[in-house]
């Protein structure tokens, strides 16, 4: 996994690519959490995401979790057709904030 970070305003987008699973959701997390918790928007653009495991998708959990504590928001834009998939398989589709 990859990513880059752009801010504009209040808003954070993080650019991942690659896969996410097991072995890189610590990073994913140690990348994506502080910006949630300083209280940023955070956008996170998986159009560059080929695949995502159930670790994976607990990170977009946290984050969603986290953003409504800090009473800002986690949007999940550009979903590449594999993580969708795998978002739609766990419901989440009601739950996180797909833009």
């Amino acid at each position: 996994m990859t990513y880059k970070v752009t801010e504009e305003g209040n808003i954070a987008t993080v650019f991942l690519d690659g896969e996410i699973d097991m072995d890189v959701t610590e990073k994913a997390k140690e990348v994506i959490l502080p910006l949630v918790n300083s209280g940023k928007e955070v956008h996170l653009n998986l159009k560059d995401v080929a695949y995502m495991d159930s670790s994976g998708i607990s990170v977009l959990i946290e984050s969603h979790q986290m953003a409504l504590e800090k009473n800002t928001k986690v949007v999940v834009k550009e979903v590449s057709k594999s993580v969708l998939k795998v978002i739609m398989m766990a419901k989440l589709e009601q739950i996180l904030n797909l833009g």
